[in-house]
């Protein structure tokens, strides 16, 4: 297999990607700033339903992979020889070495402690001898495999009440439940009547595999099949849809439940608290590396 790199300026990003693997033959393409780990890296940060403030970096490092050395030389030629692509250098054409990239991917998902004894640990890896609950959770389309912030922020939460409220989750609501973690969580933790529910089907169908892989009950399905209140509602999503559908979670928690919403970044915590205060009194109860978990309890 070879690897070719090119310098891309901004506007040029998105046509150079798309003519390696609609017209030139690329196994796959990806994008990278070719400023990054420097002075001059910019994020880029966007949510729903918002503008995108900046629609790439400055400048790009698309990576193309070929076959071999012949295609990828071919592809080169004949994208530089365009019109539109004379801002774009090829910066190198290169062997790679072959690797077990099942094993190397693999690699990068370890066990995840949520506390000392609730871990997330892929099939792959033997369970820790300090966890007394686990999820066995494998990368996959759907977001949740315990390794972002948010996330464990949700499931500790779980954790941490469920010794006190699990009593009383005789309903459960996981709005947005991408791969079904934190439903699993719940299931986990004592919760029954577990209703998983997300607008992509592929995440419903992560929901359902994930579920039964770690045998716990839960009803997963587009958002239509939420109804009425529930003593615990969880949603980790991003801040604009939080924020547009306060008033529909809101009215799914019953009194004496809790509201668990996470997606949230620090600097967004008043925008959230000011767009839920007609309902409920939203309050910060975890932080980790710039996210928020924010819960609201309605009294009973």
């Amino acid at each position: 297999m070879v690897e070719l790199l090119l310098l891309c300026p901004q506007d040029e990003a998105e046509s150079v990607s798309d003519a390696l693997m609609d017209e030139l033959g690329a196994l796959s393409v990806s994008v990278e700033d070719a400023d990054a780990n420097t002075e001059a890296e910019r994020a880029l940060f966007g949510e729903p339903g918002m503008p995108v403030a900046r629609k790439g970096w400055d400048r790009s490092i698309v990576k193309a992979l070929f076959d071999d050395e012949r295609a990828a030389q071919e592809a080169a030629e004949l994208l530089l020889a365009q019109d539109w692509a004379s801002a774009v250098q090829l910066q190198s054409i290169t062997p790679l070495v072959d690797q077990d990239w099942v094993r190397l991917t693999q690699s990068q998902f370890t066990p995840v402690p949520i506390t000392p004894d609730f871990w997330v640990v892929p099939s792959w890896h033997e369970t820790p001898a300090e966890a007394q609950r686990v999820i066995r959770l494998d990368p996959g389309m759907a977001f949740g495999t315990g390794t972002h912030p948010t996330t464990r922020m949700c499931l500790r939460w779980i954790a941490q009440h469920a010794a006190e409220r699990s009593a009383q989750w005789s309903r459960v609501l996981d709005y947005g439940c991408g791969s079904g973690i934190l439903a699993i969580g719940a299931a986990l933790h004592g919760a029954r009547g577990i209703e998983a529910v997300d607008i992509d089907p592929d995440a419903v169908q992560a929901t359902v595999d994930n579920a039964r892989d770690n045998g716990a009950t839960v009803q997963a399905g587009l958002p239509d099949i939420a109804c009425g209140p529930y003593p615990l509602v969880l949603a980790n999503i991003l801040a604009t849809p939080l924020k547009l559908m306060a008033p529909l979670l809101c009215a799914h928690v019953q009194a004496g439940g809790d509201l668990v919403l996470a997606g949230i970044l620090d600097r967004q915590a008043a925008e959230l608290t000011e767009a839920y205060a007609p309902w409920l009194s939203l309050v910060t109860s975890d932080a980790e590396d710039g996210w928020i978990l924010m819960t609201a309890h309605r009294p009973a």
